[in-house]
């Protein structure tokens, strides 16, 4: 069976608001921080180079927030895939503690562009057999 991506954060005081408690978009930059990370770690496609040509921008996001993380705890962020279309990719998600308690959980759906014509014109461009076969092992069964 695949295993899910995972990668470690740790809450600092920038994540944090005024109640001490991580500020709800912060949660959102760490998943794209996630995603980023999956691309570039996983992939071998990193954002550095995609941006040159392609993007990979969100196009549907499903977030629930179950528990507030404070400064200090430290995360394991989860991602792993749902489905695997032409030229999208949903995922799943999960951020929880070293307990298994789920602080943050929900989906995200990628589509792979292709950008021309100076940044003008961005059309979904179907991912590669090469990308689909190493985006197909962290499709959990």
């Amino acid at each position: 069976m695949n295993q899910p991506f995972t990668k470690q954060e740790k809450i600092r005081f920038k994540h944090v608001d005024y109640a001490g408690i991580v500020f709800y978009p912060r949660f959102l930059e760490m998943l794209n921080d996630l995603v980023e990370d999956w691309f570039e770690e996983a992939l071998d496609r990193p954002f550095s180079k995609i941006h040159e040509t392609n993007g990979i921008p969100t196009v549907d996001l499903k977030v629930q927030f179950k528990k507030a993380a404070r400064i200090g705890e430290r995360l394991t962020k989860k991602l792993w895939v749902i489905k695997l279309g032409g030229a999208s990719v949903t995922c799943g998600f999960r951020f929880e503690d070293a307990q298994g308690n789920t602080f943050l959980e929900g989906e995200v759906t990628l589509v792979n562009v292709g950008i021309s014509n100076g940044r003008d014109a961005i059309k979904a461009e179907p991912f590669s057999e090469e990308m689909k076969n190493k985006i197909t092992k962290y499709q959990l069964s």
